[in-house]
């Protein structure tokens, strides 16, 4: 069974990756020396949590599987797991990506999800 994680980003950021074809993390992942993601049950708390409001968002679905190794899940935010990627990303583990819009109320309006 394929392991979907996801990443919400700045589309700005994210075209730049795209540009060169890997992903090298947003400033906290820089800061923190892993790329953070999160899981499908996680990732609406993390846009509640760590992007409240921001419009210009991206969310990325990533196949996990093809992380290899240096994807490791790791105690995080309430003592869940979180994937965090201990490498670059290729783009060529990207599944989709799309827009994380803002509702009238300012709560991001997510796609289906697959865990």
């Amino acid at each position: 069974m394929r392991q979907i994680i996801y990443k919400i980003c700045p589309e700005s950021l994210w075209r730049e990756a795209e540009a060169v074809g890997t992903f090298t993390g947003a400033p906290i992942d820089l800061a923190d020396g892993f790329i953070h993601f999160s899981t499908a049950e996680q990732v609406r708390e993390t846009a509640a949590k760590h992007f409240a409001g921001q419009n210009g968002l991206l969310l990325i679905a990533i196949d996990g599987e093809k992380l290899g190794d240096a994807l490791k899940y790791e105690v995080s935010r309430g003592g869940a797991l979180f994937p965090h990627l201990y490498a670059l990303l290729d783009l060529k583990a990207v599944l989709w990506v799309k827009p994380l819009p803002l509702d009238g109320d300012g709560v991001h309006q997510f796609p289906v999800l697959e865990s």
